[in-house]
């Protein structure tokens, strides 16, 4: 019983901090005024990465952004996820330059969530920095492929 407990515990607390990774990924998409499909996938593809499990992937993030919406602010988010490993960290850090991205150009409020997310999530400037060129610079290869297939098609 108490092994069923533990269980129970640890899947709740994983779920837990799969809301807040999700409702962080949903309030980057939508801080521009402007969520995308592109910017769901993003967030869906990150979820899994996590460990979400897929087929309830649609519920956790209908979840997230009610919690997102009842928030009034980034620490709700921020809490959990900065004592995650540095690997999932830089996940989450390369998923929400990829959702910044995802509409080639940056805003003044996806730069300032950025910054502020540096410091709340303990992230090295430089790390941050190395995460956005190296995103910057795959999104920039993207879509100038894409330009030139959609002018050779006209």
């Amino acid at each position: 019983m108490l092994n069923l407990f533990k269980k129970s515990n640890k899947k709740n607390i994983e779920n837990d901090y799969l809301l807040k990774v999700a409702a962080l990924l949903i309030h980057a998409a939508k801080i521009d005024q402007d969520f995308t499909d592109n910017e769901k996938e993003i967030i869906q593809k990150t979820l899994i990465e996590l460990g979400a499990d897929i087929s309830s992937i649609d519920d956790l993030i209908n979840k997230a952004y009610v919690y997102e919406a009842n928030s009034n602010q980034i620490l709700d988010f921020t809490k959990e996820i900065k004592n995650t490993s540095e690997e999932n960290k830089l996940k989450i850090i390369e998923s929400l330059w990829k959702i910044i991205y995802s509409n080639k150009d940056v805003d003044m409020f996806e730069s300032n969530l950025m910054r502020r997310l540096t410091g709340l999530l303990y992230i090295d400037n430089k790390m941050m920095g190395d995460i956005k060129q190296k995103i910057k610079k795959r999104f920039i290869k993207w879509h100038t492929l894409w330009m030139k297939n959609v002018s050779s098609v006209n």
